[in-house]
């Protein structure tokens, strides 16, 4: 059995989906696993990972727009030291997930036809997101 590591960073300059499904693809490639498991999880509490679609864009137009709706800046958070959205990216971030795992059959990751890896920045401003991959199998 193999274990192989990489920390991926993701530059994300605002609140929006950032797909790294590839990054994740390429380093299962390199590692040689045949048959495992991916495991990702992000190293921050105001971001979170998500396998959605990649087909159409408007879908992530209007996750975004639906967790404004339920997590909004407006709102007298008492966690309000780091700017008017870090408590509701906080709230946005427990609602979804912090890591995730894929199946990697034949060398490559067992996604579905329209299915991709995403981060999930819920901050406005600029941020460096590290993403751990770890890969497990044969």
């Amino acid at each position: 059995m193999k274990q192989h590591f990489h920390t991926h960073t993701i530059p994300t300059h605002g609140a929006r989906l950032y797909e790294f499904t590839d990054a994740a693809q390429t380093f299962i490639a390199k590692s040689g696993i045949r048959d495992g498991l991916l495991t990702c999880f992000i190293r921050h509490t105001s971001a979170s990972l998500l396998i959605q679609e990649n087909a159409d864009p408007n879908v992530q137009k209007d996750l975004i727009a639906a967790f404004s709706r339920l997590a909004p800046e407006a709102f007298p958070y008492a966690h309000d030291e780091e700017g008017p959205d870090d408590m509701p990216s906080h709230i946005k971030s427990a609602l979804t997930a912090v890591s995730l795992s894929v199946p990697v059959r034949g060398g490559r990751l067992a996604l579905g036809t329209w299915q991709g890896l995403y981060l999930f920045e819920h901050r406005s401003i600029a941020h460096r997101r590290e993403v751990l991959l770890h890969g497990i199998g044969e």
